[in-house]
């Protein structure tokens, strides 16, 4: 069996299960969010479930339109603050103390290697990147498992990525997964498991490979899992996480396909309108102006993402005509990037830095795109009218390349600005 096979077995409560059997499972933790808890929460009265199955076992996490945007948003923030407390959720995470809730859940010690996690949120299936089954559920499946702790999974087959070689500067996991997407498309993994195995792992920072595991989806996977190892082991210890349960694949464990990537090969990468698979690198770029840049997100809103946007910013400016929005991740990595000041390089830049919030990545708030208008973004998604009007563009980029082209008002490599 591979990892995925093994973690749904052994929490199926079976010996071995095969790619398209239909289980019923027990879950270690379920997520929601302020747009989707909201309709699970429905749902879970509707079912007279009673009390949820346990208070400790449960994330509700207000990051989409908090602080709230208008009346909607606030409602649906209070429905969900009234069944928190009406149910002693342990982990609910509000304004002045949430974060986007991917990189919150990690940061806390909330998910484990072995653990099995649902959320009311497509890109739940970060959590591979710590050794988790994570995927995303509708908010019905997230209602049963607030009452029932299980969920029912078709066991998916998987695909191997096979890791080499060491990324070259302004290199991130970001163009990794980009590059990748580009290479099979984004249905190239279609209910399948994204399996990320090889020498080439060990080179990768853990913001790396929860930004890696986080766009699985965008290549319609199941989910992304990361193999364990030391880094792994380490940032699990010092989240606090409970012990972890790993899991490898079994030397004759079948995959559908196997790709050989050398990490040394990939360059920056950006994903052009309106596909995460339409990828392109900088030799096959023209000038193409912007309007705006946002540098956040679940996917690369983590501190070594605000690292190497600051060192791109640092004792430049902002273009003329370009707007610039930063967006730390959670409280403590808005805390750790003052201390460190990367606010402070962003602010002297010209740069909007805002409190975490998903906002701009769903066309949600803070970062509205204009008709015609073109963003240069961290984000994981650049359908058509995804961050705004549906005649606007968003390109989707590393840390490193979004900061770029906020100094030159382009899509640049950041090797122009800083010249490395």
């Amino acid at each position: 069996m591979t990892m995925t096979q093994k973690i749904l077995a052994a929490h199926a409560g079976l010996k071995s299960v095969e790619p398209g059997q239909l289980i019923l499972a027990r879950v270690d933790m379920v997520l929601g969010n302020d747009i989707t808890s909201p309709v699970a929460i429905n749902e879970f009265k509707k079912i007279n479930a009673g009390r949820v199955f346990d208070n400790k076992k449960i994330s509700l996490v207000m990051d989409h339109f908090v602080p709230n945007k208008d009346i909607k948003a606030a409602e649906q923030t209070k429905k969900c603050r009234d069944f928190a407390r009406e149910h002693n959720i342990e982990h609910f995470y509000d304004c002045g103390r949430m974060g986007v809730e991917h990189a919150l859940l990690p940061e806390n010690g909330l998910v484990t290697a072995g653990d099995v996690v649902i959320g009311a949120d497509s890109h739940t299936c970060t959590y591979g990147a710590l050794g988790a089954f994570s995927t995303g559920v509708g908010s019905t499946d997230m209602a049963c498992g607030m009452a029932t702790g299980m969920a029912w999974f078709k066991v998916p087959s998987a695909i191997k990525f096979n890791l080499t070689g060491k990324l070259n500067k302004w290199v991130s996991g970001k163009d990794v997964i980009l590059h990748i997407i580009g290479k099979i498309g984004v249905s190239g993994a279609l209910y399948k498991s994204m399996e990320f195995t090889g020498d080439g792992v060990r080179s990768l920072t853990m913001s790396d490979r929860l930004c890696m595991a986080n766009m699985a989806i965008e290549a319609g996977a199941k989910n992304g899992i990361f193999e364990v190892d030391d880094i792994t082991l380490s940032f699990l210890k010092y989240a606090g996480a409970k012990e972890p349960v790993v899991y490898k694949a079994d030397a004759d464990a079948v995959y559908e396909k196997v790709y050989d990537i050398d990490l040394s090969e990939i360059k920056p990468t950006v994903a052009f309108p309106h596909l995460p698979e339409n990828t392109k690198t900088f030799d096959e770029i023209g000038d193409i102006k912007i309007d705006q840049v946002v540098i956040g997100s679940c996917t690369n809103g983590r501190l070594q993402d605000l690292i190497e946007a600051a060192e791109v910013l640092k004792g430049r400016k902002v273009a003329d005509g370009v707007r610039a929005i930063i967006i730390p991740a959670t409280q403590k990595i808005y805390m750790q990037a003052m201390e460190m000041g990367l606010i402070k390089t962003f602010i002297e830049a010209g740069a909007a830095v805002s409190t975490p919030t998903c906002g701009p990545c769903l066309g949600g708030h803070m970062g509205i795109l204009a008709k015609g208008e073109r963003a240069v973004a961290t984000t994981n998604r650049n359908f058509v009218g995804r961050m705004g009007h549906p005649e606007s563009e968003v390109y989707l980029a590393s840390p490193a390349v979004a900061a770029a082209s906020a100094v030159t008002g382009k899509l640049s490599e950041p090797k122009e600005v800083v010249g490395e």
